[in-house]
């Protein structure tokens, strides 16, 4: 449904990526779909203007068999940066937890300022 709703805008100059996640029998499922309407199937993606900073955290922080809170502090961890660094990014980390029975409200959602001093001072700094 997506892809098609999509597809209708193209030629209207749309230019987007999202994510779109759930559940079903089969378990949880992720997919990265582009602009052009393409759906990639996969584990972990970052969209947006701010993706590269985030990627950076994922690829250096993300393992498998991660705790549902070291999740979401890392999910946190790469809004932050991708949010910080990125000007053209909004300025409130927001993470969802998304499981077999729906999904649960805003499990995070906090000001980047604050995150900033936050981990600064776990830094030490």
């Amino acid at each position: 449904m997506m892809v098609n709703l999509i597809n209708y805008y193209k030629r209207y100059g749309l230019s987007m990526g999202l994510m779109l996640s759930g559940v079903d029998e089969d378990g949880p499922h992720l997919y990265y779909i582009n602009t052009e309407g393409s759906r990639i199937k996969g584990d972990m993606f970052s969209v947006g203007s701010g993706m590269t900073y985030a990627y950076g955290v994922l690829d250096s922080q993300y393992n498998y068999d991660m705790t549902l809170e070291e999740a979401i502090e890392l999910g946190r961890k790469a809004i932050y940066h991708a949010t910080h660094r990125d000007t053209g990014s909004g300025g409130v980390v927001r993470v969802y937890h998304v499981h077999k029975n729906g999904w649960t409200e805003k499990v995070v959602g906090d000001d980047v300022n604050k995150l900033h001093y936050e981990y600064q001072a776990a830094k030490g700094l």
